[in-house]
C-alpha cells in the first residue's frame, strides 16, 4: 500500500512538473517550438512519453551526463537511466567517464557512463577533472595541475604561484586563471607558452575563462572594481605563438565569485555572465551586445547550436525561468517553474531539462 502510494505521488509529481511548465510559460513565436518528448523520475527510473515516438531520439546513441540535487548519472535519449547514483561528496562528470570521491581521497576509481571501471588513480595528490577527452588532477591546495593517461600515470604537473580559479582545456591546450590575476596557456607537455596580467582593477583575479576548440581563441572576466571582458586571439605558431587582447571592455563592479563564460554556436561568439544580464560577443564583428535579465544564471547551455542558445536564471526562492535567446540577442522563449536544483543539457536538437528529482527531454523545431 505505502509502495502504491509513493508510485501514485511521484507520477502526479512528474505530470504537475509538466502541467505548470507549459501553463507558466508566455507565448512561443511560431517559428521556434519546443515540443515535449518524455519526462523520467530519478527516483521511479522509468520515463513517461509526452508526444512522438521515443524511439526517434535515440539514432546517434548519445548518453546525457546530469547531476540534479542529490543524484547523478547517465540518461539515453529516450529517457532511460543507464545509471542512476546517489550523490556522496563531489562528482567529476563527462560525457564519457566520472569519478565520485571524498574531500580528502587516498585513491579515485574512474569509471564509464555504464558504470565500467576504467583506471585506478593510486596514491592521490587531488581531485579528478575531466576536460577535452582528457584526465586532470587538481592538487589538494589547487595550485598545483597534473595531465594524466590513460593508465592513471601522471605526464607531467605544473605548480602555480597562486590557487586556480578557472581552468579550460582544448586542442591539446589548457588555459588557467588564478587568484593573482594571472591567465596561463600550457602545451600538451605541460609547458607554459603564454602568460597574461590583464590587471585594470582594484582586486586583480580571474573570475572565468574559456578557449575555442581550435584553441586560437581566448575569452578572460577578470578583476573586481571594475570587473573586464577580454577576448584575445592567438597569432604565430609552436614556440613563438602569442596571444593579444582584440577586445575589451569594463563590466562596472561585476560579480566575486566565479563566471559563466563559454564560446559557443561553433565558436562564432563568446557568451558570458554580468550584472543583471549576459554579454554575447560577435567574434566575426568583434562587437559586444548586452541582453538584461532578471535573476542570476545557474544553467547554461555550451553549445548555442543553430544561433539558439538555452540558460536557467534563478530569482528568490525556488523561482526558475527558462529563457531561450536567438541570435544576435533577442529572447524568444520564456518558461518559468519552481523547483530547488536544476540540470539544464542539450544535444543537437534535444533539450534536457531537470528540477527536483525529474528530467525531461524536449526537441527543438521550428513551424
Amino acid at each position: 500500500m505505502v509502495k502504491e502510494r509513493k508510485k501514485y505521488w511521484i507520477f502526479l509529481g512528474l505530470i504537475l512538473f509538466v502541467v505548470y511548465f507549459f501553463v507558466a510559460a508566455r507565448p512561443i513565436p511560431v517559428e521556434t517550438i519546443l515540443l515535449p518528448r518524455w519526462l523520467s523520475s530519478l527516483e521511479s527510473g522509468f520515463p513517461i512519453s509526452l508526444g512522438g515516438n521515443l524511439s526517434e531520439n535515440s539514432s546517434d546513441g548519445t548518453l546525457i551526463p546530469f547531476r540534479l540535487g542529490d543524484r547523478f548519472g547517465y540518461a539515453d535519449a529516450e529517457g532511460r537511466f543507464v545509471l542512476n547514483l546517489p550523490l556522496e561528496g563531489s562528482v567529476s562528470l563527462s560525457r564519457d567517464r566520472w569519478a565520485q570521491y571524498d574531500a580528502e581521497p587516498s585513491s579515485i576509481e574512474v569509471l564509464g557512463p555504464h558504470g565500467e571501471k576504467l583506471i585506478d588513480i593510486e596514491q592521490n595528490r587531488g581531485y579528478p577533472l575531466f576536460l577535452d577527452g582528457r584526465i586532470f588532477l587538481i592538487g589538494h591546495e589547487q595550485n598545483t595541475l597534473s595531465a594524466l593517461d590513460e593508465q592513471g600515470e601522471t605526464l607531467w604537473t605544473y605548480d602555480f604561484a597562486s590557487p586556480l580559479t578557472c581552468i579550460d582545456a582544448a586542442a591539446g591546450l589548457v588555459l588557467t586563471g588564478s587568484l593573482d590575476g594571472v591567465v596561463e596557456v600550457l602545451d600538451s607537455e605541460g609547458k607554459r607558452i603564454f602568460y597574461f596580467e590583464p590587471g585594470g582593477s582594484r582586486l586583480s583575479l580571474i573570475l572565468g575563462c574559456t578557449m575555442s576548440r581550435d584553441g586560437n581563441r581566448l575569452g578572460i572576466i577578470s578583476g573586481i572594481d571594475d570587473q573586464r571582458f577580454l577576448v584575445l586571439d592567438r597569432y604565430g605558431d609552436g614556440a613563438g605563438a602569442d596571444y593579444r587582447v582584440v577586445y575589451h571592455e569594463f563590466l562596472t563592479d561585476g560579480f566575486r565569485r566565479a563566471v559563466y563564460i563559454s564560446f559557443i554556436d561553433n565558436d562564432s561568439k563568446i557568451v558570458h555572465e554580468q550584472e543583471k544580464g549576459i554579454g554575447i560577443y560577435e567574434i566575426s564583428r568583434r562587437e559586444r551586445i548586452f541582453l538584461p535579465l532578471e535573476g542570476d544564471i545557474v544553467a547554461m547551455d555550451t553549445s548555442g547550436h543553430d544561433g539558439l542558445f538555452f540558460i536557467i536564471t534563478a530569482r528568490q526562492g525556488k523561482e526558475k525561468n527558462l529563457v531561450a535567446i536567438k541570435m544576435p540577442g533577442r529572447i524568444i522563449i520564456e518558461a518559468p517553474f519552481k523547483t530547488e536544483d536544476v540540470f539544464l543539457g542539450r544535444s543537437g536538437s534535444m533539450l534536457y531539462i531537470g528540477g527536483g528529482h525529474t528530467l525531461a527531454a524536449f526537441r527543438i523545431s521550428s513551424k
